[in-house]
C-alpha cells in the first residue's frame, strides 16, 4: 500500500552543456548507466533536490582526460518515483540482506567471488552495492511483481564537516530512474542555483 511515492520530486543531472540543450529540445534522452559500480544499479541517475551537488559533479568529471564533458551544466526533472526501492524506507532496506544472501548463494554454486566496493574510504566505485541491487530487481520479477521503476538512497561521502561529526561534506540523496516514463519533464535550473 505505501510502495508507491505519491507527489513529483525534483532531480538534476550534471552533465555536458550540448547534452542539456539536446534533451531540453527534444532531441535525445538521458542515457541510462550500467556500469557495474553504480551504487543503485542501472538507471538515470539524479541528485535529489540539489543542483548544486550535480554541478558540483559535472565539473569533477570534466576535469578527467578521457571525458566528454566539456562545458559542465545541469538539468531538471520532475520525477515520480511510482514503484520506489527506496532506502530511506526501513522496508527496502531489509530487502538489501535477502537481495545479499540470493547473490552469494548464486555466486557460491557458480565458484564465482563476490563482488566488492572500493574506492577509498567512501567507496565510490560500489560494485558489490550495485550487484545486491540489480539482484533484488531481478528477483522482484522472478516473482511476477512489479518491477521497481526507481531507487533512492543516502550517500555519505567526503570529510567531516566539522571534527567527530556524523555529517560529511558531500553528503547526498540520489535517485536512479529505471523507468523513464517516471520522468515526467525536464527544465533548465535558475542561473543563480548553479552558478
Amino acid at each position: 500500500m505505501y510502495s508507491s511515492k505519491t507527489g513529483l520530486i525534483l532531480g538534476f543531472h550534471g552533465t555536458d552543456q550540448s547534452v542539456v540543450d539536446e534533451v531540453l529540445r527534444g532531441h535525445s534522452e538521458l542515457k541510462p548507466s550500467n556500469n557495474t559500480y553504480d551504487w543503485l544499479g542501472n538507471g538515470i541517475y539524479f541528485w535529489d533536490n540539489n543542483p548544486l551537488r550535480a554541478l558540483e559533479w559535472a565539473r569533477m568529471l570534466s576535469e578527467r582526460p578521457e571525458s566528454k564533458i566539456r562545458k559542465p551544466a545541469v538539468i531538471g526533472a520532475i520525477i515520480d518515483l511510482d514503484n520506489c526501492l527506496d532506502f530511506l524506507d526501513q522496508k527496502y532496506i531489509s530487502m538489501l540482506a535477502m537481495g545479499y544472501s540470493k547473490l552469494s548463494n548464486l555466486l557460491e554454486s557458480s565458484n564465482l567471488d563476490i563482488p566488492t566496493n572500493r574506492g577509498g574510504v567512501d567507496r565510490l566505485l560500489r560494485e558489490l552495492d550495485c550487484a545486491v541491487i540489480e539482484t533484488i530487481h531481478h528477483t522482484q520479477v522472478e516473482m511476477g511483481d512489479a518491477p521497481f521503476s526507481s531507487v533512492r538512497g543516502v550517500f555519505s561521502e567526503g570529510k567531516e564537516v566539522y571534527p567527530g561529526a556524523g555529517f560529511r561534506e558531500k553528503d547526498h540523496i540520489q535517485i536512479c530512474v529505471r523507468d523513464v516514463s517516471c520522468i515526467k519533464g525536464y527544465f533548465l535550473p535558475l542561473n543563480r542555483v548553479t552558478h
